[in-house]
């Protein structure tokens, strides 16, 4: 067995790794739909993470999640795997992967908030304060980009944010129940008698048309982004420890504009830039004061979620 820094260094290891995947969903995305629809590409991507946690599920003999929890992972899969994905896909063809990460940034502060409404936390003035800075600075960052008014690819990735938060909220309490790649294998195999007609009643006709980037971005944010992502993210939480290894998604925006740059071939520019860096300070700050659960209830440690998946 190794040495406890090795162990952490590892979990560092892992949670980058993590990050990285997550941080690709947005260019990965603007990829897919530009030849895929958002609604086919939500399906199959759903349906392709579901049948391979099916087949992991089935494999490791795992028992069926307990009745009580059943409620908490249909509402879940409903926000993590259904509305998050059409949503932020949507937005994907309307606005630059780079703008999306700025947007979906503020992602853990809006789970976080949730989460707080959920567990019935008494936070800090001062997360509050970060809470709404982060708020304000995306809707300045939109407003700023949109000439005044927002775009429909905004309000689409504000309501994506919105969701995502509920369903990542319920995640991150599912995980205090069983491991977190269980969580989100089970999300997905209750999606199945969804995520499989739907496929296949959108699946596109001109299948021999669509080049081969649409189809890699698709088969990434199937595989990685929905499914594999969170296997690493979860093992380096475990590994390396939440208070530690959650901090390395404050790098994520930055590897989204790096990965848009190169295969989106999109301009980063200085705004862009800036207005990510203070939306990483809202969350680092958020994050840091966040308050302990009620008196009555003991304190439990979950996940933290990353800005986009």
């Amino acid at each position: 067995m190794g040495s406890p820094s090795s162990r952490e260094r590892l979990g560092l290891l892992l949670g980058f790794i993590g990050m990285a995947i997550f941080g690709g969903t947005l260019p990965a995305t603007r990829i897919a739909v530009a030849e895929i629809d958002p609604i086919a590409l939500t399906a199959l991507r759903t349906a392709i993470a579901g049948l391979c946690s099916l087949a992991l599920l089935l494999a490791l003999r795992r028992p069926l999640p307990p009745r009580a929890l059943r409620p908490q992972l249909v509402i879940a899969m409903l926000c993590v795997a259904v509305l998050f994905p059409l949503l932020m896909s949507m937005g994907m063809r309307r606005v630059d992967a780079s703008h999306g990460g700025v947007v979906l940034g503020v992602l853990p502060i809006a789970t976080a908030l949730v989460a707080v409404a959920i567990t019935h936390e008494r936070p800090r003035p001062l997360f509050w304060i970060a809470s709404v800075a982060g708020a304000a600075l995306v809707i300045g960052f939109s407003l700023r980009e949109g000439g005044g008014a927002f775009s429909t690819g905004d309000l689409l990735l504000f309501a994506a944010v919105g969701v995502s938060a509920i369903g990542y909220a319920f995640s991150g309490r599912l995980a205090s129940h069983m491991p977190g790649w269980e969580v989100i294998s089970w999300i997905l195999v209750i999606g199945l008698p969804l995520s499989i007609p739907a496929a296949a009643l959108t699946m596109p006709h001109d299948v021999g048309q669509i080049a081969l980037k649409p189809w890699l971005g698709l088969l990434y944010v199937a595989l990685f982004s929905q499914w594999i992502g969170f296997f690493a993210w979860n093992a380096g939480l475990a590994m390396g420890g939440i208070a530690r290894v959650s901090q390395v998604q404050l790098l994520q925006p930055f590897v989204t504009f790096v990965l848009a740059a190169y295969f989106n071939g999109e301009t980063i520019t200085l705004q862009i830039l800036l207005f990510a860096v203070a939306v990483v300070v809202t969350v680092a700050i958020s994050t840091r004061t966040r308050a302990t659960a009620a008196p009555s209830e003991p304190r439990r440690r979950e996940p933290p979620q990353l800005a986009a998946s």
